[in-house]
């Protein structure tokens, strides 16, 4: 029985049609499926995080090769699927409950394993906040791979100063390297989602790229810069009520910055001056 034919008799045997409200596409290709094991490098020294694990498609394998995985599902019809499913495997352990407010770094340092990753198809609706709670939080991972959106994978991946630089492209490449491992058509799901997939995978750096001595300010400054993406660098954070006009006007001018760069042509090193530049004279 193939991934497809599997989840077909899945969702027939539990009543089941996917969940919008939880963003529920379930992946049926086989190929896929083996693809996201390997580009994870999951072995049996791994504690694996897999969020929102829905039928389990991906549980099966990854219970195969990991030391542990921990599946966190908020669903709770898909509970009694994953249960049935994987109950009788000794690495396997369920959470049902919300990503977003649960102790991940308790979760990983109870756990005992050398090494802890995250795996996982992510509901669209809620990719930043998810990605943005692993890494803002520091937790002790080697790894996230995640299939997400492809347009939003193409912005997670881009470097400060692309095209489709955003806030989270700063954080993405202060705390890890990204890269692109797989794309995935809109076919390989039931229900097939309106958009094309894209698996990226997110190195944990074990030294960010710039030292930074005021960690909360720098990352409010890059947000506070891009809530106002198509203005200029001065008139967005002069609009957020930060500094006025003229402060920031004369601070770029010091710290040989054009006065009307946009936040998303700026480096993480730009981001750091003006930072530092901001704590030194407030």
């Amino acid at each position: 029985m193939n991934l497809f034919e599997e989840t077909k008799f899945i969702m027939n045997k539990y009543h089941i049609t996917a969940n919008k409200g939880y963003g529920q596409n379930f992946l049926i290709d086989d190929s896929i499926v083996k693809n996201i094991i390997e580009k994870a490098n999951v072995s049996k020294d791994d504690l694996v995080i897999e969020i929102g694990p829905g039928l389990g498609n991906l549980t099966l394998p990854l219970l195969e090769k990991a030391g542990k995985v921990i599946c966190v599902e908020l669903d709770p019809k898909m509970i009694t699927v994953l249960n049935d499913r994987f109950s009788m495997y000794s690495n396997f352990e369920l959470i049902n409950d919300d990503i977003l407010k649960i102790n991940i770094k308790k979760i990983i340092e109870d756990s005992n394993h050398k090494k802890a990753k995250i795996v996982a198809n992510l509901p669209y609706y809620i990719t930043t906040p998810i990605i943005m709670k692993l890494l803002e939080e520091q937790l002790p991972l080697e790894s996230i791979t995640v299939m997400v959106q492809k347009e939003v994978a193409e912005r997670l991946a881009e470097k400060p100063g692309g095209k489709d630089t955003g806030a989270i492209t700063y954080t993405i490449n202060y705390y890890t390297k990204p890269e692109i491992v797989l794309n995935v058509p809109r076919d390989c799901f039931i229900p097939a989602p309106k958009v094309d997939s894209s698996v990226i995978q997110l190195n944990i750096l074990n030294n960010p790229p710039i030292e930074i001595s005021d960690k909360k300010q720098f990352f409010k400054i890059i947000k506070l810069a891009f809530l106002q993406k198509r203005k200029t660098l001065v008139n967005s954070l002069s609009n957020s009520g930060i500094k006025d006009k003229n402060y920031l006007e004369n601070m770029l001018i010091n710290l040989n910055i054009d006065t009307l760069i946009r936040a998303e042509q700026l480096s993480l090193e730009d981001f750091k001056k003006i930072a530092e530049y901001m704590i030194k004279n407030s």
